[in-house]
């Protein structure tokens, strides 16, 4: 059944459902980019929390005019209008008061989540209006979603990706160099209104499918799962869209299967099981790579230093270094070199001189702070640089390294 949910074949509402989810989680990751650029991450889970008094208030609205309650498109609309006034209460607080945004996002989150609640309770008193339900919004649902919805969610989708994609070079800008943004011609708070107003689409559009207490996962994990892949902003954009699309995608089929589970968990445990894959396993800075390039470190590092013992004719006591020696043909079991162990040793000891030097050297003591251990001191300074040193240690020049 998950295999025919994931390949569209369990019929067209279901595809369609899943579908319109996969768009979500698309535009979640590639928005979310941007808020993880910004150092803006927790905005997003002061917007969310502040769309429930709006989704009960529509709610009651609808009811009082003797429409349907449970509309999708009024609960969106209501929701809409009290995230931006959850939003525009953050900026308020941040830059009119002594308040830092931390401390602003957690009132607003608190007060507005608090009050939406109170609503929901008193929406549970009530005889009328198809309540049953609203509690979807919570943890997100696309058990009987309606063919409207999904559609109205895919577009919406859809159009947070347009509109990011005409809006990506100015947004790329401010998150990186707001000054030089500015220097540029940049409206920074025009930029940033925007930023947050595609947080806002995304979240408001994307109640039904994750909930609002989870949104804020879906536009934050695919983001910080991408920048374990590549350091190009523009890549970790587009990684990022990916993950959250692929995460959206087995998230719903998996709820179309099994319709009793909520849809936002499924969705944000495959967003999190993404994040470990990518944390482990990433080949630029995943952990197993890291790892193994530590090991690799300091095995170099064991047999450099051990190398200038020998030059030096210094005894060996570390069984360690003795060992990587040997493997390498550059010792015996009993810590004398070998005849190539010799040539490299005498090698490693004029290039500790060379860096030695350049150290003491104030046109090269940048250069030389890059030596690490292992550093080629050819990958840091020029020939002619190398030559120089050289004189100054004497002995023969350009020895090879």
């Amino acid at each position: 059944m998950l295999f025919e949910a994931l390949f569209f074949q369990l019929g067209y509402n279901a595809t369609l459902v899943t579908f319109g989810a996969t768009l979500l989680g698309v535009a979640a990751g590639v928005t979310g980019s941007f808020l993880f650029f910004r150092k803006r991450a927790l905005v997003s889970d002061a917007i969310s929390h502040a769309t429930l008094p709006g989704v009960a208030l529509a709610f009651i609205v609808m009811v009082a005019l003797g429409f349907d309650g449970r509309s999708l498109p009024g609960l969106l609309i209501g929701s809409a209008i009290s995230a931006a006034a959850g939003l525009f209460a953050v900026q308020w607080l941040a830059s009119r008061t002594r308040l830092t945004e931390d401390a602003a996002i957690g009132a607003v989150l608190s007060v507005f989540f608090g009050f939406g609640i109170v609503l929901l309770t008193v929406i549970q008193t009530m005889s009328s209006g198809r309540q049953a339900g609203l509690e979807s919004f919570l943890l997100g649902s696309t058990a009987g979603m309606l063919y409207a919805d999904a559609i109205l969610i895919a577009a919406g989708g859809a159009l947070a990706l347009l509109l990011v994609a005409i809006f990506r070079r100015p947004m790329m800008m401010v998150s990186f160099d707001p000054e030089f943004a500015r220097a540029s011609g940049i409206n920074l708070d025009r930029t940033d209104l925007i930023m947050m107003g595609l947080v806002m689409g995304v979240t408001v559009i994307g109640l039904k499918i994750v909930g609002l207490i989870l949104i804020v996962a879906l536009l934050i994990i695919p983001p910080v799962a991408a920048r374990f892949w590549s350091d190009r902003a523009d890549r970790v954009v587009l990684i990022a869209g990916v993950l959250g699309g692929l995460a959206a995608w087995i998230g719903a089929s998996a709820s179309a299967v099994a319709p009793n589970l909520p849809t936002g968990p499924i969705i944000v445990l495959t967003a999190f099981a993404l994040f470990a894959i990518s944390m482990l396993f990433a080949p630029a800075r995943g952990l197993l790579i890291s790892a193994v390039n530590h090991r690799k470190f300091q095995r170099g590092l064991h047999i450099r230093q051990g190398l200038v013992s020998l030059a030096q004719g210094q005894p060996i006591y570390e069984p360690l270094t003795i060992r990587l020696l040997r493997t390498e043909g550059l010792a015996r079991a009993d810590g004398v070199p070998t005849e190539n162990g010799i040539a490299r040793a005498s090698r490693v000891l004029r290039d500790e001189k060379r860096w030695e030097t350049a150290r003491a050297d104030p046109a090269l003591e940048m250069a030389a702070a890059r030596y690490d251990g292992l550093t080629q001191i050819e990958d840091v300074l020029t020939s002619d640089q190398i030559a120089e040193l050289d004189a100054r240690i004497g002995g023969p020049k350009g020895l090879p390294a």
